[in-house]
């Protein structure tokens, strides 16, 4: 099968690109032809497949060597020029992986901020406009609100266009069958990490010692968790350690605040590759205080990888990998600060827990492998094709 994987930026560093890098090879392992297409105009990275550049302005003329090389099917990521996806409707089914609320939210955060956090169970419509400000549901700019309502009516008007739309979790697959999609044409297709290391039988760190890795904006709930280390800090009348990895908006906010709250915390900046890990793995646990529905929360899986734990708001699609008291344990949301303090002081008080909460992470982090992931996507992708082919 001849698979042309579509995505917004071919040579990008986000995490698409990260999980495209891990499914392309073992996709040519099974047998399949890959050529990657993307709209972005530098596309003269190093790559061993044929790169193809599409261009909603020139979209005609782009489309014809795309033809002329005759894929079976399209497997489309983040694409925001929408005129992209459609015109490669022409050219083959498509297989959409929706990684966000995309057409189901115009903020695609999905979550009311005012007031007070909480996650939206609304299908997108009308009210959806009428609530955006009202409810701080996104960026409080009427120009951006209308530029991302307009793109999120244009991308749910090609819903019925796609062959199949794939998700990473049940959540997920609840929300787009709320909106519309069929049931029958979503599929729900779990993450892995992104590393899977034997790890040597896990030390654990002498002290207390929480981790926290992502972006640092209100959504990632940092303040919440600065906040429950310190009520840990309290309960067992010790420190407990943080290391704060990633940088954003909050950063300096939260650096105030550990201060404070007088919270060892330790900033450490955006790491990359590998450079992350050893901090992970010296964690006791990993914070994962997220206020917003996680569409999956690979994080937490990667920290499972290493054998180390998490300890997590129950949110989103979260669930599909963390199942409570066997790799992790989950706050019910919305958490507040003793709720997830209290919670992590039990955790962190109780060594032989830790434990096994890591054994049993790690477990699932071996199972949710990317050899299985491209299994069913190969599945997903060869039905799609029999059902162009009639």
């Amino acid at each position: 099968m001849r698979i042309l994987v579509a995505n917004d930026g071919a040579n990008d560093a986000g995490g698409v690109q990260t999980y495209l890098d891990a499914v392309l090879e073992p996709l040519e392992a099974r047998g399949h032809e890959v050529a990657l297409v993307s709209s972005e105009l530098d596309n003269t990275g190093a790559a061993r497949w044929p790169r193809f550049r599409v261009h909603g302005t020139t979209l005609g003329r782009d489309l014809e060597p795309i033809r002329q090389w005759r894929p079976d099917v399209c497997y489309s990521h983040n694409m925001r020029d929408l005129a992209v996806d459609a015109g490669l409707m022409t050219a083959a089914p498509v297989v959409k992986f929706m990684h966000g609320y995309f057409g189901t939210c115009i903020g695609g955060l999905k979550m009311h901020a005012f007031p007070r956090p909480v996650a939206c169970e609304r299908a997108f419509g009308a009210a959806c406009a009428a609530l955006y400000f009202p409810r701080r549901c996104g960026r409080l700019n009427p120009a951006a609100m209308l530029r991302d309502l307009k793109w999120g009516v244009s991308q749910r008007e090609l819903f019925s266009g796609y062959a199949a739309v794939v998700v990473a979790s049940g959540h997920m697959s609840r929300e787009y069958a709320r909106n519309g999609v069929a049931a029958s044409r979503i599929h729900t297709n779990p993450l892995f990490p992104t590393r899977i290391v034997e790890p040597a039988v896990r030390r654990m760190p002498a002290e207390p010692h929480v981790v926290f890795l992502g972006r640092m904006t209100p959504l990632k709930g940092g303040d919440l968790l600065i906040r429950a280390v310190a009520h840990a800090s309290s309960r067992l009348r010790r420190e407990v350690r943080l290391t704060m990895i990633g940088d954003g908006p909050e950063r300096t906010e939260w650096e105030s605040l550990a201060a404070r709250l007088n919270v060892r915390a330790t900033f450490t900046g955006w790491l990359v590759g590998e450079e992350r890990w050893p901090h992970m793995a010296a964690a006791s646990v990993l914070g994962m205080s997220s206020v917003w529905p996680e569409p999956f929360g690979l994080v937490g899986l990667e920290a499972a990888a290493l054998g180390v734990p998490a300890i997590s708001t129950d949110t989103g699609g979260i669930r599909e990998w963390l199942q409570d008291g066997v790799g992790g344990v989950l706050v019910p949301s919305p958490a507040t600060a003793s709720s997830f303090g209290d919670r992590l002081a039990a955790l962190l008080s109780d060594p032989a827990r830790l434990a096994a909460l890591g054994a049993g992470a790690l477990s699932r982090a071996q199972e949710m492998s990317v050899e299985a992931h491209v299994e069913r996507l190969s599945a997903v992708l060869q039905s799609a094709q029999r059902g162009a082919n009639g």
